[in-house]
């Protein structure tokens, strides 16, 4: 079993700075690969980046250049830098893995950015 929290969403005006934070408990050691996803009001859920445990990133191209995901060395908190917010990165964000079939996913942690 994996525990997926996820902090540090909150109100902030377009063009301003936010981060993320995800910590992992559990069995983490067999985590590989942590997702950040996003869900705005009336949308589907969307990948916004990920990293694998040997530090391997991907971004949607909606966000690239302007988040940036990283994980520290112990591989229990991954990180979401957001700089440069737009209005349309409001969202819930949520955190997300997968170990084997299972998937686990943090309870979400929302994002306002105010234009």
């Amino acid at each position: 079993q994996v525990q997926l929290v996820e902090s540090g969403g909150g109100l902030v005006q377009a063009g301003g700075s936010l981060k993320l934070s995800c910590v992992a408990s559990g069995l983490i050691s067999r985590i590989n690969v942590v997702n950040w996803y996003r869900q705005a009001p009336g949308k589907q859920r969307e990948l916004v980046a990920s990293i694998t445990s040997g530090g391997s990133t991907t971004y949607a191209d909606s966000v690239k250049g302007r988040f940036t995901i990283s994980r520290d060395s112990a591989k229990i908190t991954t990180y979401l830098q957001m700089d440069s917010l737009r209005p349309e990165d409001t969202a819930e964000y949520y955190c997300h893995t997968r170990i084997t079939i299972k998937t686990y996913w943090g309870p979400g942690t929302h994002v306002t950015v105010s234009s």
